[in-house]
């Protein structure tokens, strides 16, 4: 968040964990003018749903706090196309409409960005995306076809969220840290990352990568293995390379049938060959 809006940002936060408090009934009238003004920082990103604090992603509930007051707030509502109705939604949240200005490339042909969502000058959005509300897209990322970035979920600069690929969003509970994907970062066609699952800087997830926070992860150079907890996310480092996997199945049963479970698997750690082919990532751009 930005030095001149510091001040104001504080009496907002104070307000919007104050009418988080009230019954629905008991909303001021005023509620709809302050959450319409959260939204645009949210939109601006001045704000965010998680933040990097002294090197670690800390979750700012409040923010949660202030996309769930306008789920309360909002009345369903038909938002029009041609000759019909398009979609029913909350009225306070409607599709984002850019202009040239934002200098977003959106490809035509069934994208969506939600309002309430921060996409950066420089993002590429190919058709069929959606950016749900809160999340963060950084500068020179590409959100490819049929790719979801989940509610509140923070995508880094230069990130290629590949076609198909989904990025978890969570609102609820409200201290649960979103799904972070760090600058650089690429994720493959037909991943999937939830529960708060942290991608490291330059880290690459080949097609196929589940993660969730329960998901044991096999680092093949370190000989360890990853895992996230209650407390603590699983944290995927920076310029790992992550390919599915399997481990076989404990139990008799399973070893007589050869049953084996999936386990993604670090296989390297991104050297200049990596690199490179990533690189041709950026001619699409």
């Amino acid at each position: 968040m930005t030095e001149n809006t510091s001040v104001d940002v504080a009496r907002l936060r104070a307000d919007i964990e104050r009418l988080a408090a009230l019954p629905a009934r008991e909303l001021p009238g005023d509620a709809e003018a302050l959450f319409l003004t959260f939204r645009e920082l949210l939109a601006t990103g001045k704000i965010r749903a998680a933040e990097p604090v002294d090197g670690a992603w800390e979750a700012q509930p409040w923010v949660k706090q202030g996309i769930l007051l306008g789920f309360r707030l909002g009345r369903v509502v038909p938002f029009p196309g041609e000759d019909r109705p398009e979609f029913f939604d909350k009225h306070t949240f409607p599709v984002r409409q850019l202009s040239l200005a934002d200098e977003v490339r959106l490809v035509p042909g069934g994208s969506a960005i939600r309002e309430g969502a921060y996409v950066a000058p420089s993002v590429v959005c190919m058709p069929p995306m959606y950016i749900n509300v809160g999340a963060y897209v950084g500068a020179g990322s590409m959100i490819d076809s049929h790719a979801l970035v989940g509610s509140c979920a923070q995508v880094g600069r230069n990130v290629h969220v590949s076609a198909a690929a989904q990025i978890g969003g969570v609102l609820e509970p409200i201290g649960a840290r979103p799904v972070v994907v760090e600058d650089g970062a690429m994720i493959g066609g037909n991943c999937g990352v939830y529960e708060g699952t942290l991608v490291g800087q330059e880290a690459v997830l080949a097609s196929g990568t589940i993660l969730t926070r329960s998901t044991a992860v096999y680092d093949l150079v370190n000989e360890t293995v990853l895992r996230g907890s209650a407390a603590r996310p699983l944290a995927i480092p920076p310029r790992a390379v992550v390919v599915p996997g399997s481990r076989p199945a404990r139990g008799q049963f399973a070893q007589r049938e050869g049953v084996h479970i999936y386990a993604p698997v670090i296989v390297k750690y991104r050297d200049p060959g990596t690199d490179a082919a990533v690189a041709l990532e950026d001619a699409l751009r």
